[in-house]
């Protein structure tokens, strides 16, 4: 990785919502790195309504608490805009959005926990595509 302090991370929804449920694990890891400043972190509003609606659906979030999950991530996050015409994952066109909000945002990293799709992609027009205890242990290292 580049200097911890020059990465910039797109986090996917799946490491959003396993952040708040295991304050022990590399997802709310990752979140810290975020909060303090040690790398900055990307999203876009297909992101945020993807968390938003997880946290209601599987979850049983109320919407005004999924709402201030979703805002919690908005003041840690550069929120940028997308088209939406990014197509890069036929198997899952959901996940365009996270690689398009990363390209969008400059991302030097994805963080995933998505093992089907992304995962394998290893990178994309050169952002890492990475898990959260692979990002983890690179924003640690010198």
């Amino acid at each position: 990785m580049r200097t911890a302090h020059a990465a910039r991370s797109g986090l996917d929804t799946n490491i959003l919502l396993s952040s708040l449920l295991s304050p022990q694990g590399k997802p709310f890891r990752c979140l810290a790195l975020v909060k303090a400043g040690v790398v900055r972190s990307v999203t876009c509003e297909g992101v945020l309504d993807e968390f938003r609606e997880k946290l209601q659906t599987k979850f049983a979030y109320s919407r005004d608490r999924a709402e201030a999950a979703a805002d919690e991530v908005r003041r840690f996050s550069r929120v940028v805009p997308i088209t939406g015409q990014l197509e890069v994952v036929a198997s899952d066109p959901d996940d365009d959005k996270v690689i398009e909000c990363a390209v969008v945002g400059g991302a030097t990293h994805i963080v995933t926990g998505d093992r089907r799709h992304l995962l394998p992609l290893g990178s994309y027009q050169g952002i890492a595509i990475a898990t959260a205890a692979d990002f983890v242990a690179l924003a640690r290292s010198p």
